[in-house]
């Protein structure tokens, strides 16, 4: 335990999620732990995405278990949802809305103040736009919208769906140092990654999915090797 919450940020075990007659996931084991940053590489249809909903309380599985900081997924899901921070692969903002009345929305439903919006919009560099509506933005800044809407409570831990998509040289760098900041203040990130150049420098280590199943894990930066756990088949 450190300051009181559980070392091990995400942990499942045997966890398995089908669609119909078909599995998408197939006893999938894994942990990161408080403090880390790791990468899930996969192909299209590998099932990153499938994991990350299921993780974040947005899909229940259909076998196995797991929790995030010691909350079980399906039996504290809504408590879950309150240390959680997850970014999809599409923004998800109301285009007729300006960015900061999307963040205010936000803001609302989460119980918030108001005073964390203007915040939320300078972290990721949007200050400047904050009255403009969001059907007349780009795709680099709708992702910027997106995650300035991800940290406005500052998550414990991050759920990120391909979050480099359509974001420049500085998009990225931004990117990073939020991801950065969460996970060095003790949180942890979980980043399904196409390609894993624009997470290399941040990240602790990487496992691949083939087939909805955990078959390989590299470090990165080597501040942690962990072995990929036996998985339930």
């Amino acid at each position: 335990m450190v300051n009181g919450q559980p070392d091990r940020a995400i942990s499942a075990s045997g966890l398995g999620k089908r669609f119909g007659i078909r599995w998408v996931l197939r006893g999938v084991s894994l942990e990161v732990q408080r403090g880390e940053a790791v990468g899930l590489m996969g192909s299209n249809g590998s099932g990153k995405s499938t994991l990350l909903r299921v993780l974040g309380t947005l899909l229940t599985p259909n076998a196995g278990s797991g929790t995030v900081n010691g909350l079980d997924l399906v039996r504290e899901a809504s408590s879950v949802r309150g240390e959680v921070g997850y970014l999809a692969h599409t923004p998800g903002l109301y285009d007729d809305l300006t960015a900061r009345e999307n963040l205010v929305f936000a803001a609302d439903m989460l119980g918030l103040p108001h005073t964390v919006v203007d915040d939320s919009l300078e972290r990721v560099g949007l200050s400047y736009a904050a009255g403009d509506r969001v059907r007349g933005f780009s795709a680099g800044m709708q992702r910027r919208l997106a995650l300035a809407r991800l940290v406005l409570r500052n998550p414990r831990v991050l759920f990120l769906d391909e979050p480099y998509s359509n974001l420049d040289a500085e998009g990225v760098v931004l990117m990073n140092s939020v991801i950065n900041g969460i996970v060095r203040a003790g949180g942890a990130a979980l980043v399904a990654l196409h390609e894993l150049a624009p997470a290399k420098s941040m990240l602790d280590r990487t496992l691949t999915l083939v087939d909805g199943r955990i078959e390989a894990a590299q470090s990165g930066r080597g501040i942690r090797d962990h072995a990929v756990p036996t998985e339930t088949r």
